[in-house]
């Protein structure tokens, strides 16, 4: 089975590029499952249901989230009735939405864990404890994680933490692609952050000359989103169906 797992997609503008590109590379690369982080799919930041829907119409199977995830309030109700979009599951159980999910394939079952960090982010619950109460709930041979989180270490520990336990676990939230894809020791494929989808010459897909205005001033700044070429980053797992584990994983990145 081969899982194709997208970095944040950033505005319109990342949606439109995505769109123009994921038919072929889901073709050509022979890819069942498509895991995409939407939580800036929408113009300004956020998520809508508009853009949420133009991602599950463009070939997307299941969005994901972040920080960011309740940034629009006119995607609350969407959480709570939509399946296939999560939000991190160490969220207060009182907030909308449900952190994971199983995708039933026919032939097998693909369960996909998002989860968010603590270090350099909000204060939540553990991602080590939210995510061990997951699995003890049964959890499907093949099970994926979103890990969205700032710090390396923290990724690279939690990678560890569920090796040989769950078949992938993607870094996404710093929109800069790392190069450490690899297979952990027990089976587990990893990469510490899948990248951006959006504007090349942009600061996170951010015009670079407001970032630069905010970090020289320190004022208040409205975060327009470049413009320009663009590219798509993120990384093929590729899993044996018979063990749960992942045999490769090939990073990716289309401009």
């Amino acid at each position: 089975m081969n899982i194709l797992a997208i970095g944040d997609v950033v505005g319109s503008i990342g949606c439109n590029f995505l769109r123009s590109h994921l038919p072929a590379l889901k073709k050509m690369k022979a890819i069942d499952l498509v895991i995409v982080n939407g939580e800036n799919s929408a113009n300004g930041n956020g998520l809508t249901p508009a853009s949420a829907q133009f991602l599950f119409d463009s070939g997307v199977d299941i969005i994901t989230t972040g920080n960011h995830c309740f940034r629009r309030r006119e995607s609350y109700d969407l959480y709570d009735s939509c399946e296939t979009l999560l939000r991190p599951a160490n969220f207060p159980p009182s907030v909308p939405g449900h952190g994971f999910c199983v995708v039933d394939m026919g032939r097998i079952q693909v369960g996909v864990i998002n989860l968010m960090g603590v270090v350099y982010l909000e204060s939540m619950d553990s991602p080590f404890d939210c995510v061990d109460r997951i699995l003890a709930q049964g959890m499907p041979k093949i099970t994926v994680v979103d890990f969205h989180a700032e710090a390396t270490g923290e990724k690279r520990a939690l990678g560890y933490y569920l090796d040989g336990r769950v078949s992938a676990v993607f870094g996404t939230h710093t929109h800069v692609q790392t190069a450490d894809e690899c297979i952990l020791p027990k089976g587990t494929g990893y990469i510490t952050d899948l990248g951006m989808t959006g504007p090349i010459h942009s600061v996170l897909g951010v015009k670079p000359e407001i970032i630069i205005q905010k970090m020289r001033t320190k004022m208040p700044a409205r975060f327009d989103i470049a413009e320009g070429d663009c590219r798509i980053d993120g990384a093929i797992f590729t899993i044996d169906e018979a063990t749960g584990r992942t045999v490769e994983v090939e990073r990716l990145t289309i401009v």
